[in-house]
């Protein structure tokens, strides 16, 4: 069975940083690309970052560009999301998601299939 689950959030001063979790069971995570979202209240949800499969590409939304690094732990079949300088507007509940593909073509719009529970981030002083 897939499942995902998030874990590392928490509550952190502007400037600061968090390492996200995302561990996969059911299936071989390096085979596929996984996607990172966030939602914060009263807003849709939106993309933050993308890794392809092994042959390893990342993507990342303008917003956290130069502040967050997608990469991946393949032992432990896990990708982390390392954020850095982190700003009030980072704010959100924060999932990770897949749909089994290799690729992160469309990756911030296209539907995905398997998503963890998320965790929470807040940054505030």
């Amino acid at each position: 069975q897939v499942q995902l689950v998030e874990s590392g959030g928490g509550l952190v001063q502007p400037g600061g940083s968090l390492r996200l979790s995302c561990a996969a069971s059911g299936f071989t995570l390096d085979y596929y690309a996984i996607g990172w979202f966030r939602q914060a209240p009263g807003k849709e949800r939106e993309g933050v970052s993308c890794i392809s499969s092994s042959r390893i590409s990342t993507y990342y939304a303008d917003s956290v560009k130069g502040r967050f690094t997608l990469y991946r732990d393949n032992a432990r079949n896990t990708v982390y999301l390392q954020m850095n300088s982190l700003k009030p507007e980072d704010t959100a509940v924060y999932y990770c998601a897949t749909d089994r593909v290799a690729f992160c073509a469309d990756w911030a719009i296209r539907k995905y299939d398997y998503w963890g529970q998320g965790t929470q981030v807040t940054v505030s002083s």
